[in-house]
């Protein structure tokens, strides 16, 4: 298919903006939609790029759409497909960009969906294969054929995977997620843990091409090939695009089970929803109505962007395979799954394989927190409070990176204390250090700095002077006046807990 073959299409409205012969003429391998700011290193040679241009804002420079359409030229992308809907056109920066790095421009309007527009490509490329000449294929055409079949009668990955390598000689090929988890291999394959099959998505050795979908980062599938002697660079694009297909074709099933996590996820996380709903919508996702659950939350820092939150989300769990899970979407960017099945305990299992997602969505940090077990359906609200808790946890933490708390983690008032909203801990802190809490002037912060040390030391006066290196005469009278000030008696337990957790919601 070629670049002019899209503008031919009715259905999908599109725009040339610019694009001089014969540019529009070139052949599309992919595509590949991104709206990363540099994603060169997404990109696979004779690509379209669908970008919503969500990367760019009208107070940016010319600079940056320079700078974006480079890597695409630099990439070997074939043409840009940039959308409407966040603009309601596409900036003139960016076509003056295109202009100069000579990449074809499409306007995409915003009635149209860059679903549309991959499925029209993959259906020209694979809808039949039988009607282009054999030369223009470097499968044989009776693999082709074969393949083609195997795709309507709806064949597994590992399948098309056997049958599309068998005539070069059955190679060890891998399909691979984002985290590296094996989703199919050859036979010849040896089998690999999901940190080892992370490790051969970045290593320089072998191919590694990415299988196109319409999936966030954490969606993604790799075709892997360790060895590529005797196995050709053009095979091996056509072998990721029959997987490709099978992912498209098999998308509306899997939007229509995301459908009913959302049902799911909307009744738990209503409070007084009835435990008969709840069992109607478990058994539509494929749990049973016993426990016992678990529910778990995620979210990306910074981004509203509930749908990537819950690829990421069911990337982990797929980890676990003895546990089914329905993962859900709420506004404002939130993913929810419940899971079914008592939790691994190993809170090193689970921080490994969260690790694993920080390199899947470059720029990105996801964030989770997990309840506590509930027994039956009526417990999962509850443990949806929890995991939310657990959740804004493990978003004040440091550093920044993929990370999973639990519920049971919170052992600590610190801990414990991170979890109340931002406001509410600015409240209490005022309120309890009084005029302490303003810090703006030398004496107050002389004062905090007295009173948090004091309390690091147990209220010991000694060890307190000479931490502070102080007279101790000169600490009774700092802390007789921190008392007077925020109306505490610091010779009280109860009152050394409430300064203390002042201080820890600074």
């Amino acid at each position: 298919m070629h670049v002019e073959h899209l503008l031919q299409l009715e259905s999908l409205g599109l725009t040339l903006l610019w694009g001089e012969e014969p540019l529009p003429a070139r052949e599309i391998s992919g595509v590949t939609a991104t709206d990363l700011e540099d994603p060169a290193r997404f990109l696979q040679q004779g690509e379209v790029v669908l970008s919503g241009l969500v990367w760019w804002n009208t107070a940016d420079g010319p600079d940056k759409a320079d700078r974006f359409v480079a890597a695409l030229r630099s990439a070997g992308a074939v043409a840009l497909l940039a959308g409407e809907e966040t603009h309601g056109t596409v900036p003139d920066v960016l076509v003056e960009a295109c202009r100069n790095h000579g990449v074809t421009l499409i306007a995409v309007p915003a009635r149209t969906t860059f679903r549309a527009i991959t499925e029209a490509v993959y259906l020209r490329q694979w809808g039949d294969l039988s009607r282009r000449p054999t030369h223009h294929y470097a499968l044989p055409e009776n693999v082709r054929n074969e393949l083609s079949t195997l795709l309507a009668a709806a064949a597994d990955p590992g399948v098309l995977l056997d049958r599309a390598f068998a005539h070069l000689g059955a190679p060890a090929a891998y399909l691979l997620s984002a985290t590296g988890r094996t989703l199919a291999r050859t036979g010849s394959a040896p089998s690999v843990p999901p940190w080892r099959g992370a490790e051969l998505l970045r290593r320089p050795a072998g191919a590694t091409l990415r299988v196109e979908s319409d999936g966030s980062p954490y969606d993604m599938w790799h075709l892997h090939v360790p060895d590529t002697a005797g196995a050709p660079p053009r095979v091996l694009h056509e072998i990721a695009d029959v997987i490709a297909q099978y992912r498209h074709r098999t998308a509306p099933g899997a939007n229509a089970s995301r459908r009913k996590g959302d049902d799911l996820v909307s009744l738990v996380d209503a409070p007084h929803t009835d435990g008969t709903s709840l069992r109607i919508a478990l058994h539509g996702c494929g749990l049973s109505d016993r426990g016992p659950y678990q529910v778990v939350t995620a979210r990306l820092a910074h981004e509203d962007d509930a749908s990537a939150a819950a690829d990421a989300l069911a990337e982990s769990l797929h980890h676990d395979p003895d546990r089914p899970f329905a993962v859900g979407r709420l506004p404002g960017g939130e993913a929810v799954a419940v899971v079914q099945g008592e939790p691994d305990e190993s809170r090193g299992r689970s921080e490994a394989l969260w690790s694993l997602l920080d390199g899947c969505h470059p720029g990105a940090v996801l964030h989770g927190g997990a309840g506590a077990v509930a027994d039956g359906p009526e417990g999962l609200h509850g443990s949806l409070v929890q995991a939310r808790y657990a959740l804004t946890v493990s978003s004040t933490m440091e550093p920044a990176a993929a990370r999973l708390t639990s519920v049971g983690d919170l052992t600590t008032l610190h801990a414990l204390l991170a979890g109340l909203p931002e406001d509410v801990r600015e409240v209490f802190s005022a309120r309890t250090l009084g005029p302490l809490a303003d810090g703006d002037g030398a004496s107050q912060r002389m004062m905090l700095h007295t009173l948090e040390v004091f309390l690091a030391h147990n209220c010991s006066w000694a060890r307190a002077a000479e931490a502070l290196h102080l007279h101790v005469n000169t600490v009774h009278y700092r802390v007789r006046r921190i008392e007077q000030l925020t109306g505490r008696d610091l010779s009280r337990l109860d009152h050394k807990l409430d300064l203390r957790a002042a201080l820890l919601c600074r």
